[in-house]
């Protein structure tokens, strides 16, 4: 089952690729994301709680090898070794969360609370991400993307971003990439010719502005 897991499973293998396919220009993986922003009792941010449903080939292909009791039934604790090898990959890529409190980047600590699930034939990733220490700000600015553009964050059309405990004044805004600079970026790919693709996925950034007075 190990060597399985090595070889078929989780994010490893699939960025592994980044080297030979990000100059294509456009995501290999898909990814229907929803999330929270979680706050203390004291007002202070402590981090994201995150719900990641990928595409159905993706998903297939993730669950090649897994046994299973019942044929096309996966439990939580059947994919708890990918889930584990999903969220150790993660960390190389800063978890594809980034944060600013003030204009001041902040770290995120490793996930905790993480498990899979598998519904209507996706695979859902559920994790919370915990700052290094809890933050209280003015404007706290968060941004949900793959500086490569291997992998594609979309949210959810209905319900993509909560507050969870955020003080009552506290207002949030979410800008979804935008669909024109996106288009006019993927026509010029030059940055790609001179192997400079280390960020073009921020074109497409998820951006979660909170203001707090």
């Amino acid at each position: 089952m190990r060597a399985v897991m090595q070889r078929l499973l989780g994010f490893v293998l699939l960025i592994t690729a980044l080297g030979t396919v990000a100059a294509e220009a456009h995501p290999h993986v898909w990814i229907t994301a929803k999330s929270e922003v979680v706050y203390a009792p004291d007002g202070s941010m402590t981090g994201v709680r995150h719900a990641w449903t990928f595409d159905d080939m993706f998903s297939t292909y993730a669950l090649q090898g897994i046994e299973t009791k019942t044929k096309g039934v996966y439990t939580r604790e059947e994919l708890a070794p990918l889930a584990q090898t999903n969220v150790e990959s993660l960390k190389d890529f800063a978890y594809f969360t980034f944060a600013k409190a003030d204009g001041k980047k902040e770290k995120f600590n490793e996930p905790t609370d993480y498990y899979l699930e598998y519904k209507d034939s996706a695979l859902t990733l559920h994790f919370v991400l915990p700052l290094k220490a809890p933050v209280t700000s003015k404007q706290l600015a968060l941004e949900v993307f793959d500086p490569s553009y291997f992998i594609d964050f979309k949210f959810d059309d209905k319900d993509p971003i909560k507050l969870v405990g955020a003080p009552a004044a506290c207002q949030m805004k979410f800008q979804r990439p935008n669909d024109e600079t996106a288009n006019t970026q993927r026509l010029n790919e030059q940055n790609f010719m001179n192997g400079d693709n280390s960020n073009y996925g921020a074109m497409f950034a998820n951006k979660i502005t909170v203001n707090c007075p």
